[in-house]
């Protein structure tokens, strides 16, 4: 849904309780835990957060208060969405002076431990949403080298056609947003190792 001043909560709230009864928009749900599909544009951002457990740690907690999408211009609402499969979020974005509403539902949240520890989750894209296709957040521990990263891998593909028109500008955002999600982790990550326990 497109706006040209910021919308109310209210009006978040009821797009996504419209939102949360559709089906996913693409018929590839899941993919970006196997291999993204043909006919997508894919894009892969990787973010060294820092070593060790504790930075790990902050960047779960990051992670599950959708910290990677505290931009100004891109913001996820609810703030509090739980991390786990069925819950429905909404994508706010700001851009030429217009705001966009999109909806993503989560599909599967990662947690596994051993020699790479890893906590994520992926969301697709709801038929209320500019885009069509998937992205995945995932926060990796290396135990052999103690390095943490954050990593983004996204397929997608335009889902309206004033987007089709506009696409450069929006592979531009989407470009935007893979530096800048990981410019957050990294600030809120440092920001956690510097506040006092």
């Amino acid at each position: 849904m497109l706006f040209v001043r910021k919308p109310y909560r209210e009006v978040i709230d009821r797009f996504l309780i419209q939102q949360s009864a559709l089906d996913f928009s693409y018929k590839e749900v899941g993919a970006t835990a196997r291999t993204p599909p043909a006919g997508f544009i894919v894009d892969h951002t990787r973010t060294k957060l820092g070593e060790g457990e504790t930075v790990f740690r902050s960047a779960v907690g990051a992670l599950k208060n959708w910290k990677q999408f505290a931009l100004g211009w891109v913001e996820a609402w609810p703030p509090n969405t739980p991390i786990r499969p069925g819950e429905t979020v909404a994508v706010l974005g700001r851009g030429a002076n217009l705001w966009w509403l999109n909806s993503c539902r989560i599909i599967y949240v990662v947690d596994e431990s051993g020699p790479i520890n890893r906590f994520g989750f992926a969301y697709g894209t709801l038929p209320g949403h500019i885009a069509r296709g998937e992205e995945r957040f995932l926060i990796e521990w290396n135990q052999a080298d103690n390095s943490v990263w954050y990593d983004i891998l996204a397929f997608s593909q335009p889902n309206q056609l004033l987007i089709r028109l506009g696409y450069p500008a929006v592979r531009r955002a989407q470009k935007r947003f893979g530096r800048e999600s990981g410019a957050a982790m990294l600030r809120a990550v440092q920001g956690a190792e510097a506040s006092p326990s």
